[in-house]
């Protein structure tokens, strides 16, 4: 399931892109808030699968004139599997968790992404993790820990764990195994069919969760909200969705899954920029948090361009 990364040379616009797609879901979490006031999360959910779904459907248009790639039963079977275990299972984990716990803790376990992600990889592989990867990982933890509390060691240490946070840890699960499955799936279908595919896995398993609820009505929800926050789930759906998850795959294409994964630690980053603009400040504890989230990332890409430099000045004709 493991794919190597792309050559150096071609790792700036996927990087680029990753920024792009963790502040664009970033952005979800301030915009979702006065929704989610209104609307049931399984259905704001459903919403931003269902949206995103019939965006992309006319590409499916385009590829039945175009022709379809070649896909065995098997292999459009395996790939719907891991669209409803990583979109689905994700959200699923994700919003029916919250119900039981705090957004602190949710926020807290989502943060533990990468490192599950770099996990499972070293246990497929069979390989340890590389050294510049454990040191972004720790200290990419301990910014987004820093943003995330900001600054105030009690909230670690009154934290109570419950079987909502279990239901989180287990999207979280779904996610990384989502993640370390792309680059094996990008081997015989495309990005955007992947996508597609992700997004209608991702409205089947919200929408049968949506029948077993005796509290999420998508189809009341949306029409009784006001004409702002439909827009708002619009946005979610058509712009966080379609251009995150087609952002998001591209780039474990090309990075390979520990190093994409790692660009979790900045949605909260970009999460309370969004909300620095939406008016309420932000700590000094956060900024630094923030830093610390980008020099974990930057700092091991640094050192080998300074090795690989030193490397060239010691070899002759270089």
């Amino acid at each position: 399931m493991n794919a190597s990364p792309a050559p150096s040379s071609s790792l700036l616009p996927a990087v680029i892109l990753m920024l792009v797609c963790t502040a664009v879901w970033g952005s979800v979490f301030p915009i979702a808030k006065p929704v989610l006031d209104e609307m049931h999360p399984l259905s704001l959910a459903f919403w931003r699968f269902a949206v995103a779904s019939v965006c992309l459907l006319p590409y499916l248009f385009f590829m039945k004139r175009s022709g379809y790639p070649p896909l065995t039963p098997a292999h459009f079977l395996l790939s719907a599997c891991v669209g409803i275990i990583g979109a689905g299972g994700l959200n699923l984990g994700l919003f029916t968790g919250l119900q039981l716990t705090s957004a602190m803790n949710g926020a807290l376990i989502m943060s533990l992404s990468p490192v599950f992600t770099a996990l499972m990889a070293s246990l497929v592989s069979r390989k340890p993790p590389a050294a510049g990867l454990i040191f972004s990982l720790i200290t990419g933890l301990m910014g987004v820990t820093l943003v995330i509390t900001r600054g105030d060691i009690n909230v670690l240490l009154n934290i109570d764990f419950n079987r909502g946070d279990l239901m989180i840890f287990a999207g979280v699960l779904c996610w990384s195994f989502y993640t370390l499955a792309t680059p094996w799936i990008s081997r015989w279908m495309p990005v955007m069919a992947f996508t597609l595919l992700s997004m209608i896995a991702g409205a089947f398993t919200i929408g049968l969760a949506c029948l077993f609820s005796v509290d999420a009505h998508p189809w009341q929800e949306m029409l009784t909200l006001p004409a702002h926050l439909q827009l708002s789930a619009l946005y979610i759906g058509m712009f966080a969705t379609v251009m995150g998850y087609l952002l998001w795959n591209n780039g474990v294409r090309t990075l390979g899954a520990p190093n994409a994964a790692l660009f979790t630690n900045f949605i909260p980053v970009f999460s309370a920029l969004f909300t620095l603009l939406l008016g309420q400040p932000l700590t000094d504890v956060q900024l630094i948090g923030m830093v610390v989230v980008m020099g974990g990332l930057l700092t091991p890409v640094l050192v080998r361009r300074w090795q690989q430099h030193q490397q060239n000045a010691l070899t002759p004709g270089a």
